[in-house]
């Protein structure tokens, strides 16, 4: 009987021990990296560069998967709905904070767990370089004594650039109908019919009129957000050009299923990090414009609730909240 106690009790500790050594080798094989967008843009080409850094720390492969559709609501609820094992993450953005109040889905920021804040681009406000508007403040005192004649453009109704400009004139106490939209499928087509006399305004992120500004045709009259743009130092500041704290900004951030296991998250979290500090990552960012912000999960879920709560006011106040 002894015997069978003393061997079932090694069986035992074997066993715990197997178990733990399983645990501590997440991750044990590959990792699902799900994007919301397409392949090519710019969510995607960030995806990617800290997928490969990540996939060289953690020594297994992370797979970038595009799953686009419903406005960005398929990738992201297969992020959400993944099981919480650390083996399917996804790069979530902006548009979590806008999608539950348009009525598109129930997902919102806190559908997820989240690891870190990894990029945000502001908007800027951007005009045609022989606009007579010398600053910011020109601009909106024009549209202001002028409702209905200017017009502005940058993506579609109700997108991120939409609320961002409708965002400031609220903060400016000037009715965002005084600026008429017209929806485009992005700020490249924005930025086209800026230069051809169709709309007046573009408030889209520097690095998308990087090459307009670069070329002399476009000039940015503010960015929104407290601090100058590394892109584009010389841009004031909303706050430094009309005192306002408005801010806005198309914004991604890594993040997996809710429940995902304490030691897996402050792995994943390790991971993420030593690769958005790597001098790859910098450059890769730098290279093409991409604002780099790192905020880690405590942060990054304060963030979004602000994100959610300024968007969701500015879209009631535009009349597309559902």
């Amino acid at each position: 009987m002894r015997t069978i106690i003393k061997w079932l009790a090694a069986c035992i500790a074997l066993t715990g021990f197997a178990l733990g050594t399983a645990q501590a080798a997440y991750p044990d094989r590959p990792i699902t990296l799900i994007v919301p967008w397409g392949a090519g843009g710019g969510t995607d080409a960030v995806a990617r560069i800290l997928g490969t850094l990540m996939e060289k720390d953690l020594g297994q492969p992370v797979n970038v998967v595009n799953r686009t559709g419903g406005s960005g609501v398929v990738g992201h609820q297969a992020i959400s709905a993944a099981p919480p094992d650390g083996y399917t993450i996804g790069i979530i953005t902006v548009e979590i904070g806008m999608m539950h109040h348009q009525g598109l889905t129930d997902l919102s920021g806190a559908s997820y767990t989240p690891i870190a804040l990894v990029n945000a681009d502001p908007a800027g406000v951007q005009v045609r370089a022989d606009a007579p508007y010398k600053n910011l403040a020109d601009l909106l005192a024009a549209i202001k004594a002028n409702p209905g004649k200017f017009k502005a453009s940058g993506t579609g109704q109700g997108g991120i650039w939409h609320l961002a400009i409708a965002g400031l004139l609220r903060d400016q106490k000037i009715d965002p109908a005084s600026l008429p939209w017209v929806p485009s499928n992005g700020a490249a087509p924005g930025l086209n019919d800026l230069m051809a006399g169709g709309v007046e305004v573009v408030p889209c992120s520097l690095p998308e009129a990087r090459a307009l500004i670069e070329a002399g045709k476009v000039k940015s009259l503010a960015i929104m957000d407290p601090n100058p743009a590394g892109l584009f130092p010389k841009v004031p500041t909303l706050k430094a050009e009309i005192g306002s704290g408005w801010t806005m900004a198309a914004w991604r951030g890594i993040a997996a299923p809710k429940g995902v296991p304490a030691d897996i998250q402050a792995k994943l979290l390790a991971s993420l990090q030593k690769a958005h500090e790597s001098k790859e990552f910098k450059e890769f960012m730098t290279n093409r414009g991409f604002g780099v912000l790192w905020a880690p999960p405590a942060e990054f879920a304060s963030f979004m609730a602000k994100s959610d709560a300024d968007l969701g006011a500015t879209m009631k106040a535009v009349g597309i909240a559902k």
